[in-house]
């Protein structure tokens, strides 16, 4: 779960463990690279959290963990509405067919997490929001 402490001033997320698989990272450290002008502030955090994930070998069980093409389930915090979507590259985007762009701010935050875990991210208004993953198959 997603926490928030306070340092004076600054209200400052403390963010969940992730996991990532080699490829996964490689391939989306290259899309975030490549995005930055298109999309400065998704990509920025696409980047953070690669940095921090802890990276697996590309055979590693992930059973529970977003991957690239995961269906996931999760549920936005400030609604408790629960949505279904498939985490895709921007170029398999379709929201039609609940497939979400690992370049969103949604996808982005997905990227990693585990069935449990919750995290904050912001919105393109720049407003905070948090969702939590309820379930993730492959």
């Amino acid at each position: 779960m997603t926490h928030t402490k306070t340092n004076g001033r600054k209200r400052e997320a403390v963010l969940p463990p992730i996991k990532v698989t080699e490829d996964d990272r490689r391939r989306l450290n290259v899309l975030a690279n490549s995005s930055i002008e298109l999309f400065p502030r998704v990509s920025h955090f696409l980047a953070r959290e690669l940095e921090r994930a802890t990276v697996l070998a590309d055979v590693a069980d992930l059973d529970g963990v977003v991957r690239m093409g995961s269906q996931v389930s999760y549920r936005v915090d400030e609604t408790n509405e629960t949505r279904e979507v498939v985490l895709v590259y921007p170029h398999e985007a379709d929201i039609n067919l609940n497939r979400i762009s690992v370049l969103t701010p949604v996808g982005a935050a997905l990227v990693g997490l585990s069935t449990g875990q919750s995290i904050e991210f912001q919105t393109p208004g720049r407003q905070t929001r948090s969702l939590t993953v309820l379930g993730v198959s492959q």
